[in-house]
């Protein structure tokens, strides 16, 4: 049965540094991540993430869709590489994928002085604290119950 490691975490959680220190058999596994279109389609333009995110973010979305899509059909493994910070968004994943296994990667929220700087070392790239704020006070720590057969801490 193919696996999807959820990551849930706020930014600067480390989840996408995280992925880069995995030994994951990267011929049977794939990333999704709406952050790597973005960022791709801002490099191409020579402009920042934040220069581009409104715009394109609704593409990035679709194009996820569509790479989600041709996975399941590959039955390759995933890791998906996003905030998942709510039940609601979770729930999302789960219902793309039915017939995978599950398994929530957790990442608990820096101090707020170790998240700021995690932040500030990514340029073009700049996120609210409001926002963070909003994020933090939102999040919502993954079950059993939700559906994953497994939780692991990051």
């Amino acid at each position: 049965m193919a696996k999807c490691y959820q990551l849930v975490g706020v930014p600067g959680a480390g989840k996408s540094t995280w992925v880069s220190q995995q030994d994951f058999d990267w011929s049977r596994t794939a990333i999704v991540s709406t952050d790597r279109y973005v960022d791709q389609f801002a490099d191409w333009h020579k402009k920042t993430y934040n220069e581009v995110f409104e715009e394109y973010m609704p593409t990035a979305i679709a194009l996820m869709i569509e790479q989600v899509k041709a996975l399941r059909a590959s039955d390759l493994d995933i890791v998906w590489d996003q905030t998942s910070t709510t039940i609601k968004s979770r729930k999302r994943k789960f219902n793309m994928l039915p017939g995978y296994e599950h398994i929530a990667v957790v990442f608990t929220t820096p101090v707020r002085e170790v998240l700021e700087a995690r932040l500030a070392s990514r340029p073009g790239k700049n996120i609210p604290m409001r926002v963070m704020t909003q994020m933090i006070e939102g999040f919502e720590m993954p079950t059993l119950d939700e559906g994953f057969t497994e939780i692991r801490f990051g």
